[in-house]
């Protein structure tokens, strides 16, 4: 059997891949799981960072989880951000140049991803979890699906991993001060890649979100406690000078009954006086540092705010596309990571195992995501007429087709514009009495007259009809046949010198003695040919004899005005 190697060259062990690394240690299942929100302050939130950067993981990436579930705002954005791939159109390419065996490893791939039991969608979404934490594990599970060895996803929390001593190789946790190694062929490792440092603790936005999130916890705390103490109204009784305690006491349960229950009786020679704070804005504090903290994690994530605010701020669709813009450069930023990450760890790896004949990343078919966006229709619509009009007629249509997001039609597959003719079968006439069939009728088309003049004038007008070639242009395909054979029996002689010659030095040096030897006399007489047989076309074709004879006219009569010009006109022509 042949030998398999890993993305980096190393051996592996077939056999390992039989159980899932995890299931040899037991106590990542046995974690009791505790909030990190009990009790957070910056100080603690500190300590928690600091650990992490030192190699411990749990806390920081326990507090990461809890702050989505807690957080509405910060669960939403990092929704748009994770699941914005998952809109993009996917293909596996082979490598440049590709070989036979290669396009099939291409397609074969896309089919097992296309058909997998496990969805490749939720593959992409568990891998974009990297985006917050820094780093998202997806443990392979293989077992035989027929002739193949097929993986199934199992996302594992971020909890279960710590660093090595240098604080750049994730290991699971376990009994060991470093942790065990990942198994090679077992992970999709995918790593955000926004790191300010080579610490992979330090990766992820949640780094950065959880400063705005703990301010806005605060700030929500004490909102909520003003609200239940200025919330209601404030309800003052008023005694007289001579009450006694029971009295207070029945105007106290009265204050305190019209609080909760809004009625209440007291003695007529009490008063009540009610005083409201909510119109003061004493609330507004807390209110402005929540939207802080909420317009800070939606740049933080999404690069800008107005996609998550429907507020109306009286800025024009300039702006909202500009935001949309910077929006649409993070997804690509992505879908090239998240690319990077599933050719690495998953591609390669279902080629080796199954397919062979690969020791080499840089062979592996590729995942791409198709981030192009579709042109404006409405202006190539308006330019490409124009500019097929002016002259430029050699523009791909499959060029056009990628531009606009159209695919073509395959060759039995019906189309909005109607089927093509059959092959054989003439285009179909304009109708009698249109600009069409008046353009397109000549004198020149009579099937009786079969002169020279009349088959010249019939090519150009079809050429005209099709808006692509004249006259000329057939002519010198006519040419072509005997121009090429005449042109290389010319160029003979500087071929062999360009074989025989050592230097480039020699090759110059004896050049002007083969061209003085070469004889160009047929060559001569076939260009005196063409250029009489252009000439004949020229005065044949329908239009331009008429042209002509209005030119000759035009000429006679200003040299009647002025004789002068005559002589000027003649050495013109």
């Amino acid at each position: 059997m042949p030998r398999i190697v890993d993305q980096h060259g190393n051996p592996i062990d077939t056999g390992a891949l039989r159980e899932p690394q995890t299931a040899r240690i037991a106590t990542l299942d046995n974690q009791y799981l505790t909030s990190q929100l009990a009790g957070l302050s910056p100080a603690r939130l500190a300590t928690t960072l600091r650990a992490a950067d030192d190699g411990d993981l749990w806390a920081q990436h326990r507090l990461f989880s809890d702050m989505e579930e807690r957080d509405a705002h910060l669960y939403a954005e990092m929704g748009k951000r994770t699941r914005a791939p998952l809109c993009l159109d996917w293909t596996i390419e082979p490598p440049r140049r590709p070989t036979a065996a290669e396009k099939a490893s291409a397609e074969w791939l896309t089919e097992i991803l296309t058909d997998a039991a496990d969805p490749f969608e939720d593959l992409l979404v568990a891998c974009m979890d990297a985006v917050g934490h820094g780093f998202a594990t997806i443990e392979l599970e293989w077992s035989r699906s027929g002739r193949d060895l097929l993986p199934a996803f199992h996302p594992r929390p971020q909890e279960w991993f710590r660093l090595d001593r240098n604080r750049s190789e994730l290991r699971l946790r376990d009994a060991s001060a470093d942790g065990a190694p990942l198994q090679p062929f077992g992970w999709i490792t995918h790593t955000y890649g926004q790191a300010k440092t080579g610490y992979l603790g330090r990766m992820g936005l949640h780094r950065v979100l959880v400063w705005p999130f703990l301010y806005k916890a605060f700030s929500v705390g004490d909102f909520a406690e003003f609200l239940e103490t200025f919330g209601l109204p404030l309800i003052t009784g008023k005694y007289g000078a001579g009450a006694t305690d029971a009295e207070k006491a029945s105007l106290l349960r009265a204050v305190t009954a019209l609080g909760h229950d809004a009625r209440a009786i007291m003695p007529a020679e009490m008063e009540l006086e009610i005083q409201s704070v909510t119109g003061s804005g004493a609330g507004s504090p807390h209110l402005a540092m929540i939207d802080w903290a909420e317009r800070s994690q939606s740049k933080a994530i999404l690069g800008q705010t107005m996609s998550a605010e429907a507020k109306s701020t009286g800025i024009g669709s300039g702006n909202a596309d500009l935001h949309d813009q910077v929006r649409q450069d993070i997804l690509k930023a992505d879908a090239r990571q998240l690319a990077a990450t599933i050719t690495r760890d998953l591609l390669y790896p279902l080629i080796a195992l199954n397919r062979g004949g690969i020791d080499s990343l840089a062979r592996c078919p590729r995942l791409i995501f198709d981030t192009s966006e579709p042109e404006d229709l409405a202006a190539y619509a308006d330019s490409l007429p124009k500019l097929v009009a002016a002259g430029m007629r050699r523009i791909p249509t499959a060029w056009v087709h990628e531009k606009l997001r159209i695919p073509e039609a395959a060759d039995d597959e019906p189309t909005l514009g109607g089927d093509p003719p059959a092959a054989g079968k003439p285009p179909a006439q304009p109708a009698p009495g249109t600009p069409a069939a008046d353009q397109a009728q000549d004198p020149a088309d009579d099937p009786a007259d079969d002169t020279p003049a009349a088959a010249l004038a019939a090519l150009a007008a079809s050429a005209r009809q099709a808006a692509e070639r004249d006259a000329l242009d057939e002519l010198a395909d006519l040419m072509g046949e005997e121009w090429q054979p005449t042109v290389d029996g010319l160029l003979t002689p500087i071929d062999r010198l360009a074989r025989d010659a050592a230097t480039l030095e020699d090759f110059r040096d004896r050049l002007p003695e083969v061209i003085a030897s070469m004889d160009t006399t047929a060559v001569a007489d076939l260009l005196a040919r063409g250029l009489f047989a252009a000439y004949v076309a020229g005065r044949a074709v329908p239009g331009r004899a008429g042209q002509r004879r209005a030119h000759d006219e035009r000429h006679t009569s200003e040299s009647r005005r002025d004789p002068r010009s005559t002589a000027l006109q003649d050495h013109r022509d």
